[in-house]
């Protein structure tokens, strides 16, 4: 597919996440999180030409179409309920029908807490793409953001890296680096994602521990 034709696309999808009001309030998973999504993809894509970048395009505009609260205890079902609605949107907008399945599949298998493997290229340049917008600068603000909404505190007020303790990222919003985000490297699905998480997830750390160390004191406590 053309790059105008994608470019059309793109227009007819972001208008289709708007209207579904995936792209409302939440300030972690709003349009400009899809277009982050689809800016991460489309580095991935230039490592692989054989994927079906349509598919890819539409999966990254409308994997959060059901986009359910962190602490939701349905959260793990949000992916499945964006697959089947994005089946049902795209018919409506003349989406080749041929691209359904595909599409439906990369959208399931983005979510973390759905734990649904990728099976095909597309699906996880999407994953890939979802978890890098977690990392680097942007999932900082992302993090402590979503930290807010759900009530965490910032960090431990006695011991911010857990030396002497459990983690807890519901309690507190700088072990979710240790708790989930020092890990997505890790689960990349392709070489360029693994690669570009390393250097975002470098950042992390890096924020980490300069924080413990405004936040203690050189003396500590």
């Amino acid at each position: 597919m053309s790059t105008p034709e994608l470019g059309a696309w793109r227009v007819r999808l972001a208008a289709l996440a708007a209207d579904a009001g995936s792209t409302g309030p939440d300030g972690a998973h709003d349009a400009s999180h899809l277009r982050r999504v689809w800016r991460n993809a489309r580095l991935l894509l230039d490592h692989h030409p054989d994927a079906d970048a349509l598919v890819v395009l539409a999966a990254c505009y409308l994997h959060d179409l059901v986009n359910l609260p962190k602490d939701d205890p349905e959260r793990r079902m949000a992916s499945r309920r964006s697959a089947a609605l994005a089946r049902e949107r795209l018919a409506a907008l003349g989406y080749p029908a041929g691209r359904l399945d595909a599409t439906a599949h990369a959208i399931e298998a983005h979510s973390f807490s759905a734990a649904i493997a990728p099976c095909s290229i597309e699906a996880r340049i999407v994953q890939d793409a979802d978890r890098l917008d977690a990392l680097g600068a942007v999932g900082l603000a992302r993090m402590f953001y979503i930290a807010g909404r759900i009530g965490s505190a910032l960090a431990h007020p006695d011991d911010p890296l857990a030396a002497a303790r459990s983690l807890d990222d519901r309690a507190y919003a700088l072990d979710h680096i240790s708790c989930k985000l020092a890990g997505l490297p890790a689960t990349m699905q392709t070489a360029a994602g693994r690669a570009l998480a390393g250097e975002r997830v470098a950042m992390l750390v890096s924020f980490r521990n300069a924080f413990a160390d405004e936040w203690q004191g050189e003396t500590g406590g």
